[in-house]
């Protein structure tokens, strides 16, 4: 292997990591401070951030009018609704139901091609369903308090952001043409604004209970996962094959399980191992059926 790929992989293993260990830092945040504020605050200052550092490499953060409602579009599946709604959902369930539920978003890509784009599923995407159907359906096998609805709520939420971003990956194949780190400093602060206003009116939070750890998380978040890892993103992909850099993406999700298990003392057993066999192998298989534009785009999220 030649050194740009060696790096490349390192690259792509700095992402995958940092990502990871979001959803478990998420988790320990929101047991002091809200879901959606926490979220909207590292969100807004990582794309203040991006967008300095977009215009010290000489890029512009003009974006055309004409380009506006599909960066609102952008906005609203790959960042609202994917970072929202899984966030919130890490209230109600476990790191490892919500990193399972979320990451099933090339599945629904797959099927939501048919209605949007006339790309009937085939052989390919009812096994890569059927797969996921099952990981899915074992994971949330034996949990008793899933009955509850509150549990059920979380799923639900996961679910959504799982089918919005796959839902604007379909309809919107063609990426902007802005800028790597302008478009997503843009995407990232349109997304995350409605958050912070959303947290004040609703959420109520306390800035005096965000100290020691807690703020640390929250620094963590806003650095890590929305700065430097979209930087290590980038930096991979333009040293190896697309394809690669987003099935390994799937370490994401496994990862994110293990260090929460490790560090939050999440349960991980037989029933957590087969499940994420089952629910990665069918959004692998899945990620195999895409084109390289949608396969880059539905393993783009940060992980939580």
């Amino acid at each position: 292997m030649d050194r740009a790929r060696l790096w490349g992989v390192a690259f792509l293993l700095v992402t995958a990591v940092g990502w990871a260990l979001n959803w478990p830092t998420i988790k320990f945040l929101l047991a002091v401070w809200p879901a959606l504020f926490s979220r909207g605050v590292a969100g807004v200052t990582a794309a203040c951030l991006l967008g300095l550092l977009a215009v010290s490499r000489g890029e512009s953060l003009h974006v055309p009018r004409r380009l506006w409602p599909r960066l609102g579009m952008a906005a609203f599946t790959s960042v609202f609704a994917w970072m929202g709604f899984a966030t919130v959902s890490l209230n109600l369930i476990s790191v490892a139901e919500a990193a399972l539920l979320v990451y099933s978003m090339p599945v629904w890509a797959m099927l939501l091609a048919w209605p949007l784009r006339g790309e009937r599923p085939g052989a390919r995407a009812l096994v890569a369903l059927a797969l996921a159907v099952a990981g899915v359906a074992l994971l949330l096998s034996g949990q008793k308090s899933l009955a509850g609805r509150d549990q059920m709520l979380g799923v639900g939420l996961a679910l959504a952001a799982a089918v919005l971003f796959a839902w604007g990956t379909v309809a919107n194949p063609k990426p902007l043409p802005l800028p790597p780190l302008a478009q997503t400093a843009w995407v990232v602060g349109v997304g995350c604004a409605p958050m912070i206003v959303l947290g004040l009116l609703f959420e109520h939070p306390q800035l005096g209970a965000l100290t020691g750890a807690a703020a640390a998380s929250l620094v963590y978040m806003t650095l890590v996962p929305m700065g430097v890892c979209y930087l290590s993103w980038f930096a991979a992909l333009r040293r190896l094959p697309s394809g690669i850099a987003t099935i390994t993406m799937l370490l994401v999700p496994l990862l994110g399980t293990l260090s929460a298990a490790a560090i939050l003392g999440d349960p991980f057993g037989l029933r957590e191992g087969g499940a994420l066999a089952l629910t990665l192998g069918g959004v692998a298989l899945a990620l195999r059926g895409l084109s390289a534009p949608a396969r880059e785009r539905a393993s783009d999220p940060d992980g939580a």
